[in-house]
């Protein structure tokens, strides 16, 4: 294979394009690849929030490639996004768990697609401009404690580390920012940034629930099991959640969701004690080490943005792990991905059942 050239995913953000300038300053020979997945087609979703997934996005990439003088290209992979990632977000939320389609986009669609390219025409190494670090074959935190993005890169395949490279991993943002000013593209340094899911743009989400997944009411009830309201579907809400409740007198937490009477439980105690638990099972979960003979000491987070706290993982158990936190965690969810460290390596991740 070659090993000078790399396919460069690319979304038309500062990330993606910094990446490309950082490898070909390193002597590589970057070809930048967009990956134009499918959109909900609904008049609430402008999609303007969207900066990875639309005819600007790509404009912006091509545009960069241009002016590095990089071959480009764009591959159109929306009917493996339906199938692979928006299919599972619908599975998951009719069944009223939480989705994380970023981790099964990283792990069944992005890089997946990125190598496919990279096979057929014989070049061994993939990139993107994602916050995290590989050294010694080990997926490793970025520098970078506000943009780390390991814990959507948990469920990459192991033996696929070796030909991932991540150009950002030790830079900090504001250095990413700066660099684009300076080489020629400070236009990023006013850009909005994307969010998390491209298929459909934060303010159209409601109705993506209500007109896809459907509206299936049933009764609220407190924790005494006294009705004091309805809701439209269980879907519409996950453990924890506090804002958005159809109820006066609040503010209400919702601590329990009973799936088989529809029915949502809610609080008016945030740390209310059905609220916190201290061991979760995963199914299924992705190991970057061998598998364990014996429980493991581990730091460990179950969303993006938490911190993370002491645990022990057991050894797997079938087709799951178990997970036990020193200390009750609040706001377990159901579908949600548990990921565990060992200090800035990244062992393994599961997802919540």
């Amino acid at each position: 294979m070659n090993n000078k050239k790399i396919v460069v995913g690319m979304s038309g953000g500062v990330d993606s394009s910094m990446s490309l300038y950082l490898l070909k300053k390193q002597g590589f020979e970057p070809i930048g690849i967009s990956l134009k997945y499918d959109v909900w087609d609904d008049p609430s979703n402008t999609i303007k929030e969207n900066v990875c997934c639309n005819a600007e996005s790509f404009e912006i990439a091509r545009h960069v490639c241009e002016k590095l003088e990089v071959p480009y290209a764009i591959i159109d992979c929306s009917k493996e996004f339906d199938r692979e990632v928006v299919d599972y977000v619908k599975k998951e939320l009719k069944d009223s768990h939480t989705p994380n389609p970023c981790i099964i986009c990283n792990r069944k669609l992005k890089f997946k697609e990125l190598f496919d390219y990279a096979d057929k025409n014989d070049i061994k190494f993939v990139a993107t401009g994602h916050y995290a670090r590989i050294k010694d074959g080990k997926l490793m935190k970025g520098i970078d404690p506000t943009k780390d993005q390991t814990y959507s890169l948990s469920f990459l395949k192991k033996e696929d580390l070796s030909r991932i490279i991540f150009p950002l991993g030790d830079y900090l943002k504001e250095d990413i920012l700066k660099m684009a000013g300076d080489v020629g593209f400070k236009f990023y340094q006013y850009r909005k940034q994307s969010q998390d899911w491209c298929y459909v743009s934060d303010k159209a989400y409601q109705s993506f629930l209500e007109k896809v997944i459907g509206v299936k009411k049933g009764s609220i009830l407190d924790t005494s099991g006294k009705k004091i309201g309805e809701h439209k579907g269980l879907h519409f809400y996950t453990i924890g959640q506090r804002k958005g409740l159809p109820l006066e007198n609040g503010p209400f937490f919702v601590v329990d969701l009973n799936i088989d009477k529809n029915e949502l439980i809610v609080s008016k105690m945030g740390t209310y004690p059905e609220l916190f638990k201290t061991e979760i099972t995963l199914s299924p979960f992705n190991l970057f080490i061998a598998t364990p003979k014996k429980h493991l000491k581990v730091q460990a987070k179950i969303r993006y943005k938490q911190e993370l706290e002491s645990a022990t993982l057991y050894k797997p158990e079938k087709d799951s792990i178990k997970l036990k936190f020193d200390s009750p965690i609040r706001a377990v969810t159901k579908g949600q991905f548990a990921v565990f460290y060992d200090g800035d390596i990244v062992i393994g991740a599961g997802r919540i059942i």
